[in-house]
């Protein structure tokens, strides 16, 4: 609606402003999931110009097993990822852990954010386990700032 239109509109010329004060993207991490798919058999049939070979293709079986695969990055590439149990989601407990689990990969793999605690910028989305207080403290604990996500 307009009004959600003006709020993505308002908070992309501020975080615009504050680019060109100072970069920032070197500072956001963000990341994602995804389900993961155990069988995925191959569709025989496709469209290919005449004389041309077919080609097969894989096709999720969206009612089988799957497991979700949770990825996190920066502009440098990954720097944690978690394979949840098939079957098991995100919630709170688990998300509040991630993040944990998140800053010590940091540390690790980006020697360099252990000098700017306090300086990553967190951008996900706003699912409920994102949103959720013990998550919200963990990040606040962390000294990370949460970069604003409309949808």
């Amino acid at each position: 609606n307009e009004r959600q239109m003006e709020n993505r509109k308002n908070t992309c010329e501020i975080l615009l402003q504050r680019h060109k004060r100072k970069s920032v993207l070197h500072r956001i991490v963000t990341g994602d999931e995804k389900w993961i798919y155990f069988k995925s058999p191959k569709r025989k049939k496709s469209w290919v110009n005449p004389g041309q070979p077919s080609t097969s293709t894989a096709k999720p079986d969206r009612f089988g097993k799957k497991t979700m695969l949770c990825v996190w990055w920066d502009q440098k590439g990954a720097v944690y990822h978690e394979l949840l149990k098939p079957g098991e989601t995100v919630n709170t407990v688990r998300y509040r852990q991630q993040m944990i689990d998140l800053n010590h990969a940091l540390i690790e793999k980006r020697p360099e954010w252990a000098r700017r605690h306090g300086l990553v910028i967190l951008l996900h989305d706003n699912a409920p386990a994102h949103k959720a207080k013990p998550v919200q403290d963990t990040i606040k604990a962390l000294g990370w700032e949460v970069l604003p996500h409309r949808r």
